[in-house]
Formats: C-alpha cells, sequence, structure tokens
C-alpha cells in the first residue's frame, strides 16, 4: 500500500517567485476569460488539451511566459478544468454551482510542479526557471517526491511537498474500543472518563483580534497602512488556526495510537452552528427575541473547538494505521439515554450532570459517550450475527 504525506517547509520568499506567481495567475485569468467567451459565442465549451495545446504558440507572443516552467503552466490549466467539472457537477446535483471565478492579486497564493522541475540540494531548494531558494527544513522528507506546491500565507511563503510513502502498520496500544462525545466546554469526553480539554484559542485571542479589527476599519483603502493592518489581523488568525491544528494533531495521534476502534457522532458542525431563525409576531409582525446572541456566542464556540477538523485527523492517521478503525453513529438520544438502564429521559443543555432512577451518577458528557459506545458494539454484534 502507498499512501501520500505532506510536508510544508518555510522560506523567506523571493522577487522571482512573487514574479512567477503574478503570470500564473495571469494564465487563469485568461484560460477562465477564453472558456466563458468560447461558451458565449459558440454555445460550446474547451477542454484542458485544446487550452494546453496552445501554451507553446502563446509562449511566442508572450515572453514572460517562457520564463515559466511548462507544467506549472499546464497545472494552472488544469485547476481551470477541474473548477469547470466541478460546477457541472454541482449544477446537475442541484446545489448552489458557484461558478469558476477569476482570482485577484490577494486571492491566488500558490502554483506547483506537478512533476518535474525541482529538487533539494544542501538546504536549499532549486525551482525550474527560478533558481536556488533557501529554505527551513524542519523535518526530513520521507518518500519519493511527488509534486512541489510554492504557497504564500500572509507574509510568509512555504513549500508543500506530496511523497509517496509505503504504509507501515501500526497496532494501537490496546485492542478496546472508545467512545468520544464532543463538546464545547471540554473537547472531548472519552468513554472511558478521561476528558480533552478545550483550549480556547479564539477565544483568547479574541481581544487581540477585535483591536486589530478595529484598526483596520479605521484606514483608508488602498493605502500601506491598511496592508500593513490587513497582515496583522491574517496574521493572528493564522496563529489561532496553527495552535488549534497542532492541538488536534497531538491528540488525534494519541487516540489512534491507544485504540482500535474509535466511535464518534455522525454530527454536522455546520447545521449545529446556523444562526438563529427569526421570530415575528403574527398580529403586529414585530420581531421578538430569539436568543440570537446567546447562538451566536455558541456558533462561535462550536468552530472554535474544530470538531471536524478533529474527526478528519483521526480518521486520516487511523487509515494510515491501518489496523485502526475510525466509525460514527447516530447521535440521537446518546445525551438523553442512560448508559446502565437505558432509560430516556429529556434533559436541558444546562444540565450537565446525569442522574437516573436506577443508581447511576455521572457526567452528562461522559454517559454520553458510554452511549455512543454501546450503539457501536451493539450494531457490530447484529452485523456479526447476521454474517
Amino acid at each position: 500500500m502507498q499512501g501520500q504525506l505532506a510536508r510544508r517547509v518555510r522560506w523567506g520568499g523571493c522577487g522571482n517567485v512573487h514574479a512567477e506567481r503574478d503570470v500564473t495567475r495571469r494564465v487563469l485569468t485568461q484560460s477562465l476569460q477564453e472558456r466563458r467567451e468560447m461558451y458565449k459565442y459558440t454555445g460550446k465549451g474547451t477542454t484542458y488539451n485544446a487550452q494546453a495545446m496552445q501554451l507553446p504558440e502563446i509562449k511566442q507572443i508572450r515572453q514572460e511566459y517562457k520564463d515559466i516552467h511548462s507544467q506549472v503552466l499546464q497545472d494552472v490549466l488544469r485547476r481551470v478544468d477541474k473548477a469547470f467539472k466541478d460546477f457541472f457537477r454541482r449544477v446537475k446535483a442541484g446545489v448552489t454551482p458557484g461558478y469558476p471565478r477569476f482570482q485577484g492579486r490577494n486571492h491566488y497564493d500558490s502554483f506547483t510542479y506537478p512533476q518535474t522541475g525541482y529538487s533539494i540540494e544542501n538546504g536549499r531548494l532549486a525551482l525550474s526557471k527560478i533558481g536556488h531558494v533557501k529554505i527551513k527544513l524542519h523535518r526530513k522528507v520521507l518518500g519519493a517526491i511527488q509534486t512541489c506546491t510554492i504557497k504564500r500565507e500572509g507574509g510568509c511563503w512555504y513549500v508543500c511537498f506530496s511523497c509517496e510513502v509505503g504504509r507501515v502498520p501500526r497496532t494501537p496500544y490496546t485492542d478496546e474500543t472508545v467512545g468520544i462525545d464532543l463538546g464545547v466546554s471540554k473537547l472531548a469526553t472519552l468513554s472511558t472518563g478521561d476528558v480533552i480539554e478545550n483550549p480556547r484559542y479564539y477565544r483568547k485571542a479574541e481581544r487581540k483580534l477585535e483591536k486589530a479589527q478595529q484598526a483596520l476599519s479605521r484606514k483608508k483603502r488602498g493605502s500601506n497602512r491598511r496592508k500593513k493592518a490587513v497582515e496583522r489581523v491574517a496574521k493572528l488568525h493564522r496563529k489561532v488556526r496553527n495552535q488549534r491544528n497542532g492541538s488536534l494533531h497531538q491528540w488525534s495521534c494519541r487516540l489512534v495510537n491507544t485504540y482500535e476502534t474509535i466511535v464518534f457522532e455522525d454530527i454536522a458542525p455546520a447545521n449545529l452552528s446556523r444562526r438563529a431563525k427569526p421570530k415575528q409576531d403574527e398580529e403586529t409582525g414585530h420581531y421578538l427575541p430569539n436568543g440570537a446572541s446567546a447562538k451566536s456566542g455558541l456558533n462561535k464556540s462550536i468552530m472554535d473547538a474544530g470538531w471536524s477538523q478533529f474527526i478528519a485527523f483521526c480518521e486520516y492517521k487511523a487509515a494510515n494505521a491501518g489496523t485502526v478503525q475510525v466509525v460514527r453513529v447516530d447521535p440521537r438520544y446518546t445525551s438523553q439515554g442512560c448508559s446502565s438502564c437505558g432509560t430516556v429521559r429529556k434533559k436541558e443543555l444546562s444540565e450537565r450532570w446525569h442522574s437516573c432512577e436506577c443508581g447511576c451518577e455521572l457526567d452528562r458528557d461522559h454517559n454520553a459517550a458510554r452511549n455512543i459506545k454501546a450503539l457501536w458494539l451493539g450494531r457490530s454484534h447484529q452485523e456479526a450475527q447476521a454474517s
């Protein structure tokens, strides 16, 4: 089995990289414009192959294209082709299609060497048509490098390597199953009773972000001070994201290394974090209190916890381990039912302690985690009997 492994390396950037990014952005813009005009005047679209065949002729006209590696230009056309294929797929599915858009200077931040044109030599990255760039290689690159993507994040430049590595199965410390209840006050509660605290990185940085955004709103559009204020806000958001990802990576790694089966609720954080619907008096037409302020605070905490990302990290780490599985179960009544006797009793969200007539007394989230585990074990037992 082979897998994909990404490696990010930081560098200081250079003028040639900025120039190549600008040229590839123009290629994307022109190829997108060509597709729009062709469909407008002929009623038919075009394909990647048709546009790629034009590149040699365009290079004779546009001299700046000669300074870009040919496969980088081809990859830009593949991006456009993929964007249109995804657009038509969404149209057929009946969802919001989202027509491919032109990318402004501040929204186009990467280009890719898909096969060749790059190498690592003595701590430097050699890029075709650009030259040698000093990089900070924070860990050894494993396996065979398949693609090399140059990416800008704010004022920082990164190179992302996609590597093909052989899968090395890892056996977890135990063969146990663990149920996990995700929450806001605590990031996760395990069926064993262990708790993963919620670091609340966004909440901790909220005051700094508020001041930075207020300073940004006072700056004149187009000024250098506004550009610096934008970079300041982006830097704070990037720090929060990196802190959250670092914490989720550590905990997901511990879970995959410890348990053979990890059971989550099959939840949709995007649905849970929707804004409160307005309430209107039928007689007067006046809007009534709908708890929007409290709901917005809850939504912010849900997004700050990063539930979807946590589950995704566990899933791909389990797939890489080969001997661990991550599964999901129906979340209905996991918080209302008793994990000891199965009695279902309606509990308000503010009620944080589970108390049942059967004598079961434990934390609400711990009770839910035990129910999540029991749901999976019961379903697995039924499937085993059926087979």
